[in-house]
């Protein structure tokens, strides 16, 4: 023991329980995917792949989600945002063809809604759940009432749902990109991935993602400090609202429609899974960008094995509520055997 603490090297015990607490989310990952593998009768490329395809939207969400959660707030109007941004993409898509226009036009939509939940959560000083509740209900009420009073030409012909034109020259190249692949990989699971990294860096290596951290634990110690709390919770729920308008154009372009009845149906739930799967507290200031790319990874597979064992439909929600349950459990009981490990070392 003393060699330990001549050398400055820490004991045995507490560098396993610094891993376990750190990277947990890797763990749950692979544990589930184990559970997959079993359930689903052996493991292909092509079933791999169709994961990763899948979990892209949820992910780019849950990433702005996991910002927002690091400062300790909470987004309940992602997935209605989701279905309005989608929506009114697909009406400029139908308007200019363009599809760079549609791409600005689903970030910049994004960006506002994201600003709107931001500057009465920061400024006005108004709960996050209370705000985003409220937009949760005005988003999607929005999306059903627009496709219903907007001329069916922009809507692309459909009554009760959002289309791209097929007469648009640029339609099939849209579509290819949002179903399309480089070397077997889905480009939609590239973006996931670039957009991962991206956000890992600046959580990890950069002062604007100290800042969100220094919110998240200490809002008063971080204020003190000099940091502008009201600003950076702008931020967070602006930067959350870019990455639902990212999401809401590779939604457009894998399913070349939107429902707005059901596009984003419970995506704000799906988000916050993938956010407490990946290990970020929901408390704030703890937790890695990088555990929420496993975390949606990890719920898009749980959703997979809920399938494999032909549950009954309406019992899915219930079984993924549960496990959201045990997954917070196991959060709050995590530091109790860390410091058990610490304690033996």
């Amino acid at each position: 023991m003393g060699a330990e603490k001549k050398n400055g090297n820490p004991p045995a015990g507490k560098k396993i329980a610094s891993y376990l607490g750190e990277y947990s989310f890797i763990i749950v990952f692979f544990l589930i995917f184990l559970i997959y593998v079993l359930t689903c009768n052996g493991l292909t490329w092509n079933g791999m792949m169709n994961i990763f395809r899948h979990s892209a939207v949820v992910g780019i969400i849950a990433i702005g989600m996991g910002l927002i959660c690091l400062t300790g707030e909470i987004d309940l109007s992602v997935g209605s945002m989701l279905s309005l941004d989608a929506g009114f993409s697909v009406i400029i898509f139908n308007m200019t063809g363009s599809i760079f226009a549609t791409l600005l036009f689903a970030v910049a939509f994004g960006a506002a809604c994201g600003i709107v939940n931001g500057l009465l959560v920061g400024y006005v000083k108004m709960p996050a759940f209370i705000v985003t509740l409220a937009t949760m209900l005005i988003f999607r009420s929005f999306a059903q009432y627009f496709c219903q009073h907007i001329d069916k030409e922009l809507l692309g012909g459909g009554s009760s749902v959002y289309r791209m034109s097929m007469e648009k020259s640029s339609y099939d190249a849209f579509y290819q990109f949002g179903n399309g692949k480089i070397a077997t990989i889905p480009i939609v699971g590239l973006i996931l991935i670039l957009m991962t990294a991206l956000f890992v860096y600046i959580a990890t290596s950069t002062k604007y993602g100290k800042k969100v951290y220094a919110v998240g634990s200490n809002e008063k110690g971080a204020q003190m400090a000099g940091i502008n709390v009201a600003l950076m919770k702008v931020s967070v729920f602006t930067i959350a609202g870019i990455l639902v308008g990212a999401a809401a154009f590779l939604w457009v372009a894998m399913n070349a429609s939107a429902d707005p009845a059901t596009t984003g149906n419970s995506y704000e739930m799906y988000a916050i899974a993938a956010v407490v799967l990946g290990g970020i507290s929901m408390s704030g200031g703890k937790g890695k960008c990088l555990g929420i790319f496993f975390g949606a990874l990890s719920y898009t597979i749980i959703d997979k094995i809920i399938v494999a064992l032909k549950m009954d439909s309406l019992i899915n929600n219930a079984v993924k509520g549960i496990i959201l349950i045990l997954v917070i459990m196991v959060q709050i009981l995590g530091p109790q055997i860390k410091s058990k490990f610490a304690h033996k070392g």
